[in-house]
């Protein structure tokens, strides 16, 4: 790639034609490329005057100068006006790590038994540790922890149907119950049977605490945080969770309360707070995706969806940030439309305008 001086982000790239981007700006295609964000390779590609070459928006290359730049929908195009892919990002093979990406988790959800890394490698035409790395990257998750999120929904759903917990263990394509226990306490968050009796025998601790956004509640089981909401009550909570023991928290809570708390001025700082939250492959996906977006940035829904690999899934990741049990912790109020415009919260508006707010630097 030419190197040149930092370019402003000034004046069309993509020529006096129709726009070349569909829902992304110039601006915001050049600072992700300015930024090398990685959620935005696979949108656009970079094609370069003077050198003839094309990048992907994550190339650690120097930068060119501005008026080199060409904004170009995709490899396709570029190629097609003659341009040619770097050797150091390589452009060309981000379309083939999302396609090996999409025939594994295809090959996982038609398995009746989780397939080993090695035949997922091997049928996506990559090494191993190599696929490790591409899969978790694109989606969030290591291969094996989707494969374990996967068969604890179809365990789920099972459990929804069977009048014989052991017929839905089977069912959902576990070997042994002990397996299918150990995966509904780690992805459910209780037990079959307490998930079959509507959470009954799970106990949830709770209080609502006063903060600078208004009153916050705050409920975890024994593993960890399972709600953190503002403006909800006991009621409200009750709702949510109407079979399980639900009991105003003692002394210890009332620390992890504070902890929560203080996210609410602080929303930037790292905490690592132990959760309890159940949620589809997919929805762990986008939430795993949320809490990798660094304080004081933002991401798009559009960058989320291609950020998990499901580029299309525009509309169901703004109903899994909808869906985040866990207000502030994993920070949907990150996520903005692909205009730069706030979109939805299921707080209200101001809360995530305030939220951003005190993420910025000082």
């Amino acid at each position: 790639m030419a190197a040149g001086p930092d370019f402003d982000y000034s004046g069309p790239m993509t020529g006096s034609g129709p726009r070349l981007l569909p829902n992304l700006t110039d601006a915001q295609a050049l600072a992700a490329f300015d930024a090398r964000d990685r959620a935005m390779d696979g949108r656009f590609v970079i094609a370069v005057r003077s050198t003839r070459i094309y990048c992907k928006p994550s190339c650690p290359a120097r930068r060119p100068r501005r008026e080199n730049i060409l904004l170009m929908p995709d490899a396709a195009a570029a190629r097609a006006a003659g341009y040619r892919p770097c050797l150091r990002c390589r452009p060309d093979d981000v379309a083939r790590d999302r396609a090996a990406v999409a025939r594994a988790i295809a090959l996982i959800a038609d398995s009746e038994t989780p397939p080993r890394l090695a035949e997922l490698a091997q049928a996506a035409g990559y090494a191993p540790h190599h696929f490790q790395r591409i899969f978790t990257r694109e989606i969030g998750v290591s291969p094996a922890a989707y494969a374990r999120q996967l068969r604890a929904g179809r365990l789920a759903r099972s459990l929804d149907g069977e009048a014989r917990i052991t017929d839905a263990i089977y069912d959902a394509g576990y070997e042994a119950p002990s397996r299918a226990y150990a995966d509904a306490r780690a992805h459910l968050g209780m037990s079959p049977s307490a998930w079959r009796n509507g959470g009954a025998g799970a106990v949830i601790r709770f209080a609502v605490a006063d903060s600078s956004l208004g009153p916050l509640l705050v409920a975890a089981t024994d593993k960890g945080l399972c709600r953190i909401s503002f403006a909800e009550d006991e009621a409200a909570l009750r709702a949510r969770f109407p079979k399980a023991t639900i009991i105003a928290g003692d002394a210890p809570f009332a620390a992890l309360v504070t902890q929560v708390v203080a996210l609410i001025d602080d929303p930037a700082r790292t905490r690592d707070l132990p959760v309890d939250v159940a949620g589809t492959a997919f929805q762990q996906a986008v939430w795993a995706a949320l809490r990798a977006i660094p304080a004081g940035e933002t991401r798009s829904y559009a960058q989320i969806a291609a950020a998990i690999g499901k580029p299309g899934a525009v509309r169901a990741v703004g109903s899994a940030c909808g869906d985040n049990p866990l207000a502030v912790l994993t920070p949907c109020h990150r996520v903005l439309r692909s205009d730069g415009t706030p979109g939805g919260y299921a707080y209200g508006l101001a809360r995530k305008q305030a939220l951003l707010r005190r993420e910025k630097p000082a």
